[in-house]
């Protein structure tokens, strides 16, 4: 049941992590060769799990290494050149316009020097290891989360990464679903069971903070007020407004699961989930209403695009919405 919910955002449950070997022999299996990512005329819209801008270039990642790569603020798509991996991409993140990383199914991190055009094999763990997310606080400074409470840290710009653990005891298998870096600089890693990694010292120590949920956090967004929206199951949204440390539940038109948000240019937040859900609300978190995509498809991340407008990933790809006529 974990695994259906750690990637109900994905494709709804009909894609599940890969099993777990046995290790009893203490021996891990051999890493199966890399593959090229899967290239195709209809690439947009196959299944995509996750946004990033490199520069003002959109990339996209999702299903079988795919990346795509947007020059004109998603109205049109192509492929990149090169992916070293055809396995699933679920994060995606850039420290500049020209460098950035992608992680996914297999223990992978990919990194590219030329704003997504070709993709190179940076890092390989466990072939069981499923990371979800990926962030960087500074060039240097990166942190990668993923199922069973797997974890990743370099500290010298992506040439190492080396495993760290952020629970103990129940907390130390949780998924970690995503990882964002606060105003402050602070650490925070969305985790299952309503938990919440915090680290204030570039995460060499962490506390973990508990929701008054048992379901899933997906995702934490920083605001422009400087506080912090999460967003959850069963649509529940929350925000902090003290760096992370605690938590105020606020009102949901939905039940929906809520995975991807973003903080438009004229403030409003936009948040997205499970079933075509899109959630419009004001700059401090309040205020939300709900509208339900046509396609009634999962969507599992957004960025915004001009001023009023956003650019969504899910099962059926990419594509761009406007909300110019949408009100909190």
């Amino acid at each position: 049941m974990r695994t259906r919910t750690l990637l109900a955002f994905v494709f709804a449950g009909l894609i599940s992590m890969p099993s777990l070997p046995s290790q009893a022999d203490g021996i891990r299996p051999p890493s199966p060769p890399l593959r090229e990512a899967f290239r195709g005329p209809m690439a947009q819209h196959a299944p995509m799990v996750e946004l990033a801008y490199a520069g003002r270039r959109l990339v996209a990642v999702g299903d079988y290494g795919t990346v795509l790569l947007s020059d004109d603020a998603g109205r049109s798509w192509r492929q990149a050149r090169g992916v070293a991996t055809d396995t699933m991409l679920t994060a995606v993140t850039f420290t500049g316009p020209e460098i950035g990383w992608a992680a996914g199914h297999g223990g992978v991190i990919l990194k590219t020097v030329n704003g997504g055009e070709t993709w190179t094999l940076a890092h390989r763990a466990a072939p069981d290891m499923v990371l979800m997310s990926i962030a960087f606080e500074t060039p240097e400074r990166g942190l990668a989360v993923g199922a069973y409470g797997a974890a990743l840290r370099t500290e010298d710009g992506g040439a190492t990464w080396k495993a760290i653990e952020l629970g103990t005891g129940e907390d130390a298998d949780r998924h970690l679903n995503h990882v964002a870096v606060s105003a402050s600089g602070a650490l925070l890693v969305a985790a299952e069971t309503g938990t919440i990694f915090r680290s204030d010292d570039g995460g060499r120590s962490w506390s973990a903070v508990t929701l008054p949920m048992k379901g899933s956090v997906w995702r934490i967004l920083g605001l422009g007020d400087r506080s912090l929206l999460a967003t959850a199951m069963g649509g529940r949204l929350f925000r902090s407004q003290d760096d992370g440390r605690t938590w105020a539940a606020l009102p949901s038109p939905t039940t929906q699961s809520l995975g991807g948000a973003v903080q438009l240019a004229d403030g409003r937040v936009v948040v997205v989930g499970l079933a075509g859900t899109v959630l419009t609300g004001r700059g401090d978190g309040t205020g939300f209403s709900a509208f339900t995509q046509p396609d009634r498809v999962n969507i599992s991340a957004t960025l915004a695009v001009g001023d009023s407008d956003v650019v969504l990933a899910g099962l059926n790809g990419v594509t761009r919405l406007e909300l110019k006529n949408r009100n909190p």
